[in-house]
């Protein structure tokens, strides 16, 4: 295979390996701009009430944060991405396909969520290893080429995913007053989804047959992670990894971070209407303009790290960006809704700014038998930090005597999260001046 060769295979091989992460971004939040149908379990037939969806969507990161996540990651590194990436893009599948299931029968409301809850733990855990297997194929493929931006686009397009389903799912669910909402039109947007997730289970089987020809013929200049070339994968590697102060450094700063944008959209509703005082659709749109900043300038900032390097110094710019706005939605004018957009611009600069430097960086931090192992290390620690500042943000606004007043104090608590999150991303700098040997700080090669 001839170098020229090779660089076109690394695009389409990113081509198939974005389409399973956009199925599962859209599936995911196929229902958050229409889980008014839940608010009243006599708007649908399937009966479920807000309880109920809640639980519904808690089912995500069950397995994630029992162990499931680590297990899987260790299982990536020892199997290889085209046998654990396989397995898991069709548990991510089967889950949908469950959840679509539960939806469509007929079965009363107690008996689907029953079902929709462990279909949602299944795409759950699915999702989150496919993930980790497509980030580990990216770091593979593109490791001696312009990693940051094909990470930042595949992030652009999965997130895509998301805008798609917020923008989609209103249309394909129209509201309608005293409307009862059959079990067809509620499962819509779960049709799609599996249709989505469908195209991608293909695309993979594509992704899989291209990387064993790859291991097979080799790059010129590059070495195939799964052609068994390097040292084999031990568990006593996981505890390294443990040891590793930069990837604690990773970890916190991704779960920090993380929490303070992710659990923000979660309650967007809640803080943003009370604050400026507008309606529903518009509190929609405002918060919209995250996953479209991302589509847009996460390939930019990926591109940017390629080629300046410098990639600690601008997670330290993105985390002091995202710091600005939870400070400006609990301390901007009362009413004024201009502040709100304001905020979304600047987390959008954050959210894809961070996020287009930092995932480069774990390659560079330790070597590619325990990467996969890494990668899931870290997205657990994430899922963990979810899981607790979702609950903590629920109960801020619940206890709060007044909305304006639970808005202000829920948008404090992210701004603690984004003031650690820049303390962390300046110990990462430090790091990276202390240990010129591990490249962090280095351009791409392109």
């Amino acid at each position: 295979m001839t170098q020229k060769t090779a660089k076109t295979a690394c695009w389409i091989a990113l081509a198939c390996l974005v389409v399973p992460m956009f199925a599962s971004y859209f599936f995911d939040d196929m229902f958050s701009t229409i889980s008014y149908l839940f608010e009243d379990p006599a708007r649908t037939q399937l009966g479920w009430d807000a309880a109920g969806y809640g639980l519904y969507t808690s089912g995500y990161s069950v397995l994630c944060v029992f162990g499931g996540l680590v297990v899987c990651g260790i299982l990536l590194d020892k199997w290889g991405v085209r046998i654990t990436g396989s397995v898991f893009v069709g548990m991510m599948t089967a889950g949908a396909a469950l959840v679509l299931y539960a939806i469509t029968a007929g079965f009363p409301p107690e008996r689907s969520l029953r079902l929709a809850y462990a279909g949602c733990m299944f795409f759950g855990l699915g999702s989150e290893i496919a993930g980790t297997a497509v980030t580990r194929s990216i770091a593979k493929w593109f490791r001696h080429g312009p990693m940051a931006l094909a990470m930042g686009l595949q992030l652009a397009i999965a997130r895509l995913g998301t805008a798609f389903a917020l923008v989609l799912a209103p249309r394909l669910v129209t509201e309608q007053a005293g409307h009862v909402y059959t079990l067809a039109e509620t499962a819509r947007p779960a049709t799609v989804g599996l249709g989505l997730m469908a195209l991608g289970l293909i695309l993979w089987a594509v992704f899989v047959a291209m990387d064993a020809r790859r291991d097979r013929e080799g790059i010129p200049g590059q070495a195939g992670d799964d052609a068994g070339k390097e040292e084999a994968f031990r568990f006593s590697d996981v505890v390294g990894v443990l040891r590793n102060p930069n990837f604690w450094l990773v970890g916190l700063l991704c779960v920090l971070f993380y929490s303070s944008i992710i659990a923000f959209k979660k309650f967007a509703g809640a803080i943003l209407i009370p604050r400026f005082a507008i309606p529903a659709e518009t509190a929609g749109w405002m918060v919209s303009m995250l996953p479209f900043a991302t589509v847009v300038f996460a390939p930019l900032f990926g591109l940017l790290v390629d080629r300046q390097g410098k990639g600690t110094r601008w997670m330290v710019l993105g985390s002091g960006l995202a710091l600005i706005a939870p400070l400006l939605l609990a301390f901007a004018p009362q009413g004024i809704p201009f502040f709100g957009y304001l905020a979304m611009v600047l987390l959008g600069f954050g959210y894809s700014l961070v996020p287009a430097a930092l995932w480069p960086s774990v390659p560079k931090i330790v070597p590619d038998k325990v990467l996969g192992t890494t990668f899931a290390l870290v997205y657990w620690v994430q899922n963990l930090g979810l899981l607790a500042f979702k609950m903590l943000a629920g109960g801020i606004l619940g206890a709060a005597d007044e909305a304006r007043s639970g808005a202000v104090s829920v948008e404090l608590m992210f701004t603690g999260l984004c003031i650690a999150a820049v303390a962390v991303a300046l110990l990462f700098a430090r790091s990276s001046r202390r240990h010129p040997e591990l490249a962090l700080d280095a351009p791409n090669k392109l």
